[in-house]
């Protein structure tokens, strides 16, 4: 515990110099120690290119006595191939469980090098759904992105699923908890928590450092939900899914009050019968305009939290 909370400055200077040398070149997974025996891989908060084989996004890695447990697979075959090199430099034990965050690419589509090896895949059952529909049209996309470095790459499922809103999971003596609060980002989305660390890896339901993205299938009240679940965890580390190792302060004004204030001004919106056009140009984003991607994010996010609210 202390290891966590009084070394997190050093650790955080750490690993913005792990970023900066990972967008230098071609990308170079490093897993760096937040915790004892627990590791992170800070991505690119870029868009996905060819000089980070498409995992602009973070990773984690738990290391146990019983086999290694990887917090997200990669974005493609090649990817995956990588992140395997890098754990082989933290640990000598082969991954055992794969957990997927979520179902965005580079959140599982590195499953099937995995799975090859005899890895358990791992995700929430909301995901399912989600990787079905957008699976063929993450690996075009990436195909059309990444040319040759996307070879090989194939949309293996999970194989195991949880549901439910949380899930206890145990191995090697280290305790997991898994909390899905109706999605987020995509509709898989949860927390991955060590209690015992107060240690939260958050896949896409936090970002720092960049704008978050509401997509299509994105659902900013369930959003708030999983936010709520994790600040009941109060955790004293968090790896968010984009961005830099961070703390829950920054967490809620770079996610949380983003998605509040962009809710409140959308709902009062639609209540008053604006135009969306209008609502989108006269919601005050000042607050996030400095964040990474802000300019190209900011009004596709406004439109589709306004149809959202309309929704419901």
């Amino acid at each position: 515990m202390a290891f966590a909370v009084v070394s997190l400055r050093r650790r955080l200077a750490g690993f913005l110099l792990a970023t900066l040398a990972c967008t230098a070149g071609a990308v170079d997974v490093q897993f760096v120690a937040v915790a004892p025996g627990v590791y992170a891989h800070i991505g690119d908060t870029g868009p996905r290119a060819v000089a980070n084989e498409g995992l602009n996004a973070n990773l984690g890695l738990i290391d146990t006595p019983q086999g290694a447990i990887l917090i997200d697979s990669g974005a493609t075959q090649r990817s995956a191939a990588d992140i395997q090199a890098a754990v082989r430099r933290v640990t000598a034990q082969p991954v055992k469980w794969v957990i997927n965050t979520g179902g965005q690419d580079h959140r599982w589509l590195g499953n099937a090098y995995f799975a090859d090896q005899g890895a358990q895949i791992i995700a929430h059952e909301a995901a399912q759904a989600d990787m079905l529909a957008r699976g063929g049209d993450h690996l075009a996309a990436l195909a059309g992105t990444l040319k040759d470095l996307a070879a090989g790459t194939r949309a293996v499922l999970p194989t195991r699923w949880v549901s439910g809103p949380d899930t206890s999971l145990v191995l090697g003596g280290v305790r997991l908890e898994l909390h899905h609060r109706g999605g987020g980002h995509t509709p898989g989305d949860m927390l991955v928590a060590l209690p015992d660390q107060r240690l939260v890896f958050s896949g896409d339901l936090v970002y720092v450092d960049r704008l978050l993205g509401v997509i299509p299938v994105s659902n900013t009240r369930a959003w708030l939900a999983a936010f709520a679940a994790l600040e009941a965890l109060a955790p004293a580390v968090i790896v968010p899914g984009h961005g830099r190792v961070t703390t829950l302060p920054v967490a809620q004004a770079q996610t949380r009050d983003y998605l509040l204030a962009l809710r409140a001004h959308m709902k009062k919106a639609v209540e008053d019968g604006v135009d969306i056009g209008q609502a989108i140009q006269s919601f005050d984003a000042r607050r996030w305009a400095t964040l990474q991607n802000a300019a190209e994010l900011l009004p596709g996010n406004a439109s589709r939290t306004y149809l959202e609210l309309e929704r419901e």
